[in-house]
């Protein structure tokens, strides 16, 4: 080597060799990626190399750039050609890894299932428009109109106060989260025609501490009935059938002398459950009665022409004594294992 051109054929070679042996060594594109860095960046020999053409005599500088860019040319070549094999490794292992062996067995898939305050709730919608009567759906932020007023219950009602009643700000729109579906069934005495026959299933809202047996929103299911000369007969049939339906042909109801504001008279309603576990017994269920005058006059209807009956009952409770569910906390704490109980339903 020449001590005024060091830029030989020789160290050009060296130089190559490594570089090459840096581009073939690599075994991935993050690995070549690398490699390119060290046999051709800034730090490579081949890069050192190429900084001491502008210090040799002009005589040198021809030969010595003719040399490094051969060799750079045949590094880019080497580097293309091995990314090339690399990308194309790279994708016959992931072509690989996605594979998919279409004669073995199927992954189980879990499907989840409906919650079964839901199924019940169209279980019972079921049984009434079966008999004829229709689905009816009101807004849960009610007016204190429709939620109490409407209803005859007084001013002074303990229902109405703070602490039964989610009232929402500001106080003054008297607008509360209705406490019963029963809003609904003035609202159907407004918007339709005589006879009604409407069932009302929907959400409402109490200002009750969630335990085992309580929860501040449930579900109820209340059931109106306005014609000419509908009796407690009629009222008793209706809730005989719907019994026998949820609770089995052993089922019966008696009806106990109560109090609403919303009918006269008024009754508790048991319900003999055949079925229950530990044994059959009466369970109270829910309550009923005759459509009070007053709230029929609120409506607009003429209580000495017409006559009604309600009911209603809470989806909770039902499904607590109809499936033995002990504990409320089940059925707002979203474990699908708790619905899979019920069977996968669609």
């Amino acid at each position: 080597m020449s001590a005024e051109n060091p830029i030989t054929q020789t160290a050009i070679d060296s130089a190559v060799a490594a570089a090459l042996a840096s581009i073939n060594a690599a075994a991935d594109l993050a690995a070549l990626k690398a490699a390119r860095a060290t046999s051709v960046g800034e730090q490579s020999q081949i890069a050192k190399l190429n900084a001491l053409v502008k210090n040799l005599p002009n005589e040198f500088k021809a030969s010595a750039g003719q040399l490094i860019g051969k060799a750079r040319g045949e590094l880019n070549a080497a580097f293309a050609t091995r990314e090339a094999e690399l990308f194309v490794l790279a994708e016959r292992a992931k072509l690989a890894a996605e594979s998919v062996d279409v004669t073995s067995a199927a992954a189980p898939t879990r499907m989840g299932a409906r919650h079964p305050l839901s199924l019940l709730q169209d279980q019972i919608s079921d049984v009434f428009v079966g008999m004829g009567w229709e689905i009816a759906e009101g807004p849960e932020v009610e007016s204190e109109w429709f939620n109490f007023d409407a209803l005859n219950f007084d001013a002074d009602h303990p229902a109405r106060a703070m602490q039964d009643t989610f009232f929402v700000e500001p106080v003054e729109s008297h607008l509360v989260l209705r406490t019963h579906t029963s809003p609904v069934q003035v609202r159907s005495m407004l918007e339709r025609d005589i006879p009604i026959y409407v069932l009302c299933p929907g959400r409402v809202f109490r200002t009750d501490e969630l335990d085992a047996t309580h929860t501040p929103v449930f579900h109820q299911v209340e059931g109106l009935a306005i014609d000419k000369g509908l009796t407690m007969a009629d009222l008793r049939g209706t809730l005989e059938h719907f019994a026998r339906i949820m609770f089995g042909e052993g089922a019966q109801i008696r009806l106990r002398p109560s109090f609403f504001p919303f009918t006269e008279p008024s009754a508790e309603l048991d319900v003999w459950h055949p079925g229950a576990k530990g044994g059959a017994r009466w369970v109270e269920w829910g309550g009923c009665g005759m459509v009070n005058p007053n709230v029929l006059k609120a409506a607009g209807i003429d209580p000495e022409v017409y006559s009604g009956f309600a009911f209603g009952m809470g989806i909770e409770r039902t499904l607590m004594f109809r499936n033995d569910v002990r504990d409320m906390h089940d059925m707002v704490e979203s474990d699908v294992r708790f619905s899979e109980q019920f069977g996968v339903n669609l």
